[in-house]
């Protein structure tokens, strides 16, 4: 049954990952995620889910318009958007592209104003459009309804938008290219608004002329299309038409009726079409259109001498899909290089190889060829988890590659403690078999062949059997390795829900991992070990399997038997001492925090001139361009040679700037990541870190105290804080980056040291259960001696893969690798010498009963269910 269970996981796996492509993280991929935050509207529209949701369609309908490729947009939470881009590597670009559809609406023009007025000054000169080459608003030609009208309208220009989104040049390119000034001159004099209260605003339109703009008419959703086409009468001659929707189409009408009604010339016979405070149109009403007439039929076109292809749709985009339910505001914005995507990809893909290799090499060595089966296992283990996490259609990302890889190790510690207790089992039945030979009992065998009942129960000593070893030995390794797995995917767990982004794509594959891991160790390893454990030629050279004979360590350890408890409290004053260490080093030492927890901006360049410039040199330069936060950036060398620029609230101008001070200097650089975090997000994800970390040793000990005794799950808590602490310490006196792969490693940490202290503590349960002898401290002991081995050869399997993903990894697991190698050898440690010692501390106060008294008590009720049994003669009254 486990065979057929095992061939059809891995054919339905298989199927999954030949078929379903994978969907890989930008960080893999290469192109810019942003994540949004909707505000409550102006009009007291709150930033609700519902509405949030009605945004996200906006976006998505006008980045489809766009045509970026494959962009995928959903909210997260409450009010936040997360927009990824794949294949945009412009970061100013992405913000364009999704930040500028703010608010669209139309507004009567009530007059001039004066230079300086109230109102959004764009930035930059603008020239008038000439006369001659005013652009046009006329209803379609081809539309029988409307007449045919004609009014001056501007271009929407490459990269329309927000001027807090672009340069000084390209918004002057925009505006200049829209026209629509009917040749006014800058600055030109006109009427005032008639009754000063009913202007909202004053703003310049694309020559400068302020316009004084009444209450909106109609808003953007009133909008029904917007589409650039060719005009309908030569097709030389790119124009955008415009229609209404529901009541748009009265409220257009009335407002061009309105306008109408002043002279040729008059600014307030104008339309000023306004996005995110400013005036992308503001076409004049045509001649022919008469005073409280207006234009209907719900359409109009708008025409420009220099309209293209690019900017007519650009401006029919802008129209369109401008308007949004909700503002939102930028949190959070990360562009990686497809270049960095493709290095990571393929330096993860070696130390993963190299990782399993090299395991299945060592597990192989150790445990010969139950070993070897359980390698066999693991190359499974890689194709069912991937097809997994494709299947599921998970996003894999770099830290989460690291956590696919991770995974391994779980499946390694699953077979490792299986093989360790079928080794002892083994030793117990051929303990048993050489006792009977040596009382005088006959040669048996355990097949049941040869004579009846009563000869098979003479013969008594049965000499000790591989397969079942090994099933008693899965039988008794279960609970250790079901809480293992379980401890594992609550930190798992606490990732996926509390963290964000790539972080939280590394607690997607941990999760699946090490899901993946248990049935790889307990269902594909057992199918092969137990058929060849059936072979005729291992049950007749038991040597071969490696299960005949606990290893050289442990029989070394067994000899010796060293009392490590009596030097328990020597290991609680060294932790000690090491904790006040790990406390004091924020107090001596900048605390390094990624800009996930401060909010700021970290852009990462690759020199690819033919000048190489030093790190002192690059900071000097960075400090030298003056804008806000110049004098404390942080300069630093990322990888081989590449260089770093950490600062605070920074804009694409500044980061443009920094960029050519660079490439000026070394002779060309390649932007490989920009991210930008917010100040409120950054707050976010440190508050949410935070609660990780507490909520990980809160729910560790609450499983621990359910599963053994309240002061197990107290002194496991205490030994994940000291490792956890000891960790964090060695990162700050390093003056390592502490940030979102931080936080990762530090859960993954948590559970590998929990793993370890569960091995142990349900050692001693089992220890303490069969002896009600001796004291606590010599059962706590000898259960560390009987668990060293496994806890060596786990380590030493874990050092392997992280060890590749150390040097092979990356610059972006480098941090992530070196974290989890200190954390896993504290924790074997912290296990040792603070949490067995506390729990022998911890004892006087637990008052719950021994396991023996458990297991006593157990007996007799079943005892007694047994006769109740028997006692009952079945009648029924």
């Amino acid at each position: 049954m486990r065979a057929l269970v095992s061939l059809l996981v891995i054919a339905v796996a298989f199927g999954a990952a030949w078929f379903i492509p994978p969907r890989l993280g930008l960080d893999l991929s290469g192109g810019t995620q942003i994540v949004l935050e909707t505000q409550d509207g102006p009009d007291g529209t709150p930033a609700s889910a519902e509405n949030t949701d009605q945004v996200v369609e906006v976006l998505r309908q006008r980045i489809d318009r766009l045509g970026v490729a494959e962009a995928t947009m959903s909210r997260s939470g409450e009010n936040r958007i997360i927009v990824e881009l794949p294949g945009v590597q412009d970061p100013a670009e992405a913000a364009q592209i999704v930040g500028q559809t703010a608010q669209l609406s139309f507004h009567p023009v009530l007059g001039v104003g004066q230079a300086g007025g109230q109102g959004v000054q764009a930035p930059g000169d603008f020239a008038n459009a000439p006369e001659g080459e005013a652009d046009e608003a006329r209803a379609p030609q081809d539309t029988e309804e409307a007449p045919a009208e004609e009014a001056p309208a501007e271009e929407g220009g490459e990269g329309a938008g927000g001027a807090g989104e672009m340069s000084d040049e390209e918004l002057q390119e925009l505006l200049n290219g829209m026209g629509g000034g009917q040749g006014q001159q800058p600055g030109q004099a006109g009427p005032s608004a008639e009754n000063p209260e009913d202007v909202v605003m004053t703003l310049p339109d694309s020559d400068g002329t302020n316009l004084q703009l009444g209450e909106t008419v109609i808003k953007g959703d009133r909008v029904s299309s917007a589409e650039a086409a060719l005009d309908s009468v030569n097709r030389a001659q790119w124009t955008v038409n415009v229609s209404f929707r529901g009541e748009g189409r009265e409220q257009w009408q009335q407002l061009t009726a309105d306008a109408a009604c002043y002279p040729q010339g008059d600014p307030r016979r104008r339309v000023a079409i306004v996005l995110d405070n400013q005036i992308i149109s503001a076409p004049e009403v045509n001649p022919e259109i008469g005073c409280e007439v207006g234009m209907s039929g719900g359409q109009t076109t708008i025409t420009s001498p220099t309209f293209t292809r690019e900017s007519a749709n650009e401006l029919a985009v802008l129209i369109e899909g401008g308007s949004l339910p909700l503002p939102v505001t930028e949190v959070q914005r990360q562009t990686v290089g497809p270049t960095l995507g493709a290095e990571a990809i393929q330096a993860s893909a070696i130390a993963a190889i190299l990782g399993i290799a090299f395991t299945a090499l060592y597990i192989t060595l150790v445990y010969r060829l139950v070993g070897f089966l359980a390698s066999l296992a693991l190359a499974f283990y890689t194709l069912i988890a991937y097809g997994a996490l494709v299947a599921l259609g998970a996003t894999l990302t770099l830290p989460g590659l690291a956590g696919f890889v991770l995974a391994i190790g779980m499946a390694i510690d699953a077979n490792v403690l299986i093989f360790e207790r079928a080794r002892e089992e083994y030793q117990r039945q051929q303990a048993v078999y050489q006792a009977n030979r040596a009382s005088g009992m006959k040669e048996g065998d355990d097949d049941g062949k040869g004579g009846g009942a009563l000869a098979r129960r003479r013969r008594r000593a049965v000499p000790p059997s591989l397969e079942k070893s090994f099933v008693e030995g899965t039988g008794k390794a279960w609970s250790a390795v079901l809480d293992t797995n379980v401890t594992t995917l609550l930190a798992a767990g606490l990732l996926f829900f509390l963290a964000s982004g790539t972080v939280q794509g590394f607690g997607v594959t941990l999760s699946i991992g090490t899901v993946v891991s248990m049935f790889s160790a307990l269902v594909i390893a057992r199918v092969f070990v137990e058929w060849a454990v059936r072979r005729a030629v291992i049950r007749k050279h038991p040597a071969i399997s490696g299960l005949d004979r606990i290893g050289p360590v442990r029989a070394w350890l067994v000899k010796k038997s060293p009392d490590l408890m009596k030097h328990r409290s020597k290991g609680l004053v060294v932790a000690g001492l090491l904790v006040v260490a790990a406390l004091v080093a924020p107090l001596v030492q900048n605390v390094n925090l990624g800009v996930e927890f401060t909010g700021g901006r970290v852009l990462e360049y690759e020199i690819t001139g033919d000048r190489q410039v030093s790190v002192d040199e690059a900071r000097a330069l960075v400090s030298g361009l003056g804008f806000p936060g110049s004098d404390t950036a942080v300069v630093q060398e990322a990888g081989d040679g590449d260089i770093s620029v950490r600062t605070g609230e920074l804009s694409d101008t500044d980061a443009a700037s920094i960029t050519d001070a660079l490439a000026e200097e070394t002779g060309g650089v390649e932007v490989v990541s920009d991210e930008l975090i917010g100040p409120s997000m950054g707050d976010e994800l440190r508050n949410r870190a935070l609660i990780a970390l507490g909520a990980a040793l809160a729910l560790q000990m609450i499983y621990l105290a359910w599963r053994f005794r309240w002061s197990f799950g107290v002194s496991t808590m205490l030994s994940l804080a000291f490792n956890m602490l000891l960790v964090i310490g060695l990162f700050i006196w390093l003056g390592k980056p502490i940030d979102g792969v931080f936080l990762a490693a530090i859960l993954s940490v948590i559970g590998f040291t929990v793993n370890d202290t569960v091995v142990v503590f349900d050692r001693v349960r089992d220890e303490w259960a069969r002896d009600d002898k001796s004291p606590f401290t010599a059962i706590a002991n000898r259960a560390i001696i009987n668990t060293l081995p496994r806890t060596v050869n786990t380590t030493v399997g874990g050092w392997i893969i992280l060890g590749f993903l150390t040097f092979l990894g990356g610059s972006s697991l480098q941090d992530f690798s070196i974290a989890m190698l200190v954390g896993l050898t504290t924790g074997v440690v912290s296990t040792v010498f603070v949490a067995v010692p506390l729990a022998v501390w911890l004892q006087k106060w637990d008052k719950t009963p021994p396991p023996h008294v458990i297991k006593e008590r157990k007996a007799k009720q079943r005892v007694a269910a047994k006769a109740a049994r028997e006692a009952d003669d079945g009648a029924v009254v």
